[in-house]
């Protein structure tokens, strides 16, 4: 009886399930939700392989329609006609990606498996088709002849360079290869994604009631909810998760404990278990070489770094040598300062300064010298508050209005809004995902679910942009409560939101900017977080309402440059390791630490205190993004956004509108239908600037008296030159 029960539950759950999967297929309806957002509620898992398949064949029929066309090719027959094909493929793969990455599972891996490979697969066959290649040949060496403007010949030359970049100019034997190590890479950056994802997920470390005593009360409610989630009541449970990792670090006196969350921190993908990344990394790096060598190119950074705006691997490592020894510099001040207190707790000989050791130290320092502790500050920095406060910045700069609306969502943590533009027309739709999960990836980041275009009609689809991030979360008896890096965090994700949502280009293929201009908008609005001017429109205290005290205001400033050695030193440590691995122009097996640790402490002398942001083996901006020999992006863009925002200093007024109009006008708006470079001088009326990226990192300070060695966007050097000769003075 009881057998039969079973088999009958099993037949009727079998049945229920065919006739859910026999429902309508949402990627192949018009949608009817407000605003166009995707229909979240309604896909599932199993409705992504039909809809990728037929997405794909859609596209190939319009490919094929383009290349069959008997008339001569014309920019708008093949150009543009290119442009406005793979509508449905771009709206299906942005979903599945960006689900994939914020509340994935067993079933969408194994779809990221088999379909990522299958994409590469489609664009390979569409940029490697000869006879479509002729067609774009013919318009590009015509682009100059014809009436084109501005956008079309930038569109023209982008889809050419692509073509020619992507191997339309090998021969078969080589196309077959050139796919095949496509295919191939595609594949192990996912392997590379889930194995960090099961390392992140694996890792709990749980702690008495004794052993947290001294730790704050909010974050030993965290822990306690999570052990209570995991089945552990009685225990407190810290994660890999960065809410949860980094205030243990900075709080817990427990040495120990600190050493064990962090070695596992840094070693995962590195335990040579089934999640190890190593082979993974070295037949990354041999295929990238030998794609590179392929394509023309020394190596794999030099193929990467040719359509930035840095050109060549030298100019990127002429900016992260710059600021290397400098930082290192200022890191060892900060490290000689945090020694002096580690001996007072460890008298005894044997004892040594660890990386573990870094945060926890650094926070003593910060209470002593600037009286400043995160967990009290931590009280008026609120999620709500902070995202009121954003939004608020918005207003002030465009004129923008923030509405909450009830829309579809893949997670019942998900929020959204509509975006209202000046005129209060609909500009677009931003959702937030504010909290870790078991299914979403490390970090934040900022996406598209569906990107602005023009259709044939001349109407304009506003975007459907998601934050995603991994803030600390609410308790039963606070609200979740910010760290400053995490408010800084916030402000930089919405900056991409904003670009996704100004941005207005007739073409599709001109929505893209070069890698390393693509973080100025985005660090740009950190500039605004915590300013005396911004923090008194949204820092109040979570329960009094108060707003932030003076007191806290005036020490924020003046620990502006708290611990920039360390922050600057492990950023530059992880871009010069990316650079370093790919700017190998053959292969050989890499030992992945030998590597990591030879380019870091014994070439450089970086500090053994200090870690580099990213290892190899969890480097998933490097082998599981779009960051690969470009992580160095961020400080290139540094560059940009510190100059940038001296454009509003120099106005008078943080929030002067005429500036704004002007940024969101020449840069924002344009996409990548003009170069970095061009757009960036069109705001700024000159080139960058070094001197405000050094200066916001400390490490140089503007002489006080006048002096003849003044030169224009000067190096390092000639900083630290002119800092030595106003001190002599």
């Amino acid at each position: 009886m009881k057998r039969l029960a079973v088999i009958l539950m099993a037949f009727t759950m079998i049945s229920c399930s065919e006739e859910v999967q026999n429902l309508p297929n949402p990627f192949f309806e018009k949608w009817d939700t407000p605003y166009g957002v995707p229909p979240f509620e309604r896909i599932k898992a199993y409705h992504y392989a039909p809809a990728l398949e037929q997405a794909m064949s859609l596209h190939n029929e319009e490919i094929a329609a383009i290349i069959s066309n008997p008339e001569q090719p014309t920019f708008e027959n093949t150009i543009a006609a290119m442009d406005r094909s793979g509508r449905m493929l771009d709206d299906v793969s942005n979903i599945f990606g960006m689900i994939c990455s914020a509340e994935t599972n067993d079933e969408l891996q194994q779809l990221e498996a088999q379909f990522v490979p299958k994409l590469t697969a489609h664009n390979d066959a569409i940029v490697m088709n000869d006879k479509l290649f002729e067609r774009v040949k013919a318009v590009y060496d015509a682009r100059n002849s014809h009436d084109l403007d501005a956008e079309q010949i930038r569109l023209t030359e982008k889809v050419y360079t692509n073509f020619v970049r992507s191997g339309a100019l090998l021969n078969e034997e080589q196309k077959a290869r050139l796919k095949q190590i496509n295919e191939e890479l595609s594949s192990l950056s996912v392997r590379f994604s889930n194995n960090v994802l099961a390392e992140n997920n694996n890792f709990v470390m749980y702690q008495t009631e004794g052993e947290v005593a001294t730790l704050p009360a909010s974050l030993k409610q965290s822990a306690r909810e999570k052990a209570r989630e995991l089945g552990q009541p009685d225990k407190y449970a810290f994660t890999l998760h960065k809410p949860s990792m980094i205030p243990f670090l900075t709080l817990s006196p427990n040495r120990a404990a600190r050493e064990e969350i962090y070695r596992a921190y840094l070693n995962r993908g590195n335990n040579n278990n089934e999640y190890d990344n190593k082979q993974i990394i070295n037949d990354m790096v041999r295929l990238r070489i030998e794609k590179a060598n392929m394509l023309g190119f020394k190596s794999f950074a030099h193929y990467v770094t040719a359509k930035q705006m840095s050109g060549s691997p030298k100019a990127v490592y002429e900016l992260l040598d710059e600021l290397w020894q400098p930082a290192v510099e200022r890191a060892k001040e900060e490290l000689a300062e945090m020694e002096k207190m580690f001996k007072e707790d460890f008298t005894e000989e044997g004892y040594k300064f660890e990386p573990w050791d870094w945060w926890f130290y650094a926070e003593k320092v910060r209470n002593e010298k600037y009286s400043l502790n995160e967990e009290t500050l931590r009280s008026y920095f609120s999620l709500d508050n902070t995202r009121q406060g954003i939004f608020n910045l918005a207003n002030k700069l465009f004129s923008l209005t923030f509405r909450p609306i009830s829309v579809p969502v893949y997670h019942n943590e998900v929020s959204a809004y509509q975006v209202l533009d000046k005129d209060e027309s609909h500009l677009g739709v931003l959702y937030f995902d504010f909290h870790p999960r078991a299914g979403k990836g490390q970090g934040a980041w900022c996406g598209q679910y569906i990107s602005q275009r023009y259709e044939e009609d001349g109407t304009r689809t506003a975007p459907v942009i998601g934050v995603v991030c991994n803030f600390t979360r609410p308790t039963e008896s606070t609200p979740s409560l910010l760290t400053l890096d995490e408010v800084t965090t916030l402000f930089h994700e919405f900056g991409h939101a904003l670009h996704g949502l100004f941005t207005n280009v007739r073409y599709n293929g001109l929505l893209n900017v070069e890698g390393d201009f693509v973080e100025l908008p985005s660090q740009i609005m950190e500039n605004w977080a915590l300013t005396p001017e911004m923090l008194r429109t949204y820092a109040t205290h979570y329960r009094s309402g108060e707003i932030i005290r003076d007191q806290f205001v005036s020490r924020i400033q003046n620990s502006s440059l708290f611990n920039q050695g360390f922050n600057t030193t492990e950023l530059i440590a992880a871009a010069l390791t990316d650079m370093d691995i790919h700017a190998l122009e053959q292969y050989k097996p890499i030992d992945i630490d030998g590597f990591e640790y030879n380019a870091l402490y014994e070439k450089r002398g970086m500090l053994p205190q200090v870690e580099p942001r990213y290892h190899y083996t969890y480097f998933a901006h490097i082998f599981a993004g779009g960051y690969s020999a470009g992580y160095y992006f961020y400080l290139w863009a540094e560059v940009l956004d510190k100059d940038a925002f001296e454009a509003f200093k120099q106005s008078g007024d943080l929030f002067d509108r005429k500036t704004a109009t002007a940024l969101r006008e020449e840069i924002l708006n344009k996409g990548g239908s003009r170069s970095g470079m061009d757009m960036y001088k069109a705001f700024r009326g000159a080139a960058p600037d070094k001197r405000a990226m050094l200066k916001g990192r400390g490490l140089w300070k503007e002489p006080e008296v006048d002096s003849t060695a003044v030169v224009e966007n000067p190096t390092v050097a000639d900083m630290l030159q002119l800092k030595r000769i106003a001190t002599q003075d």
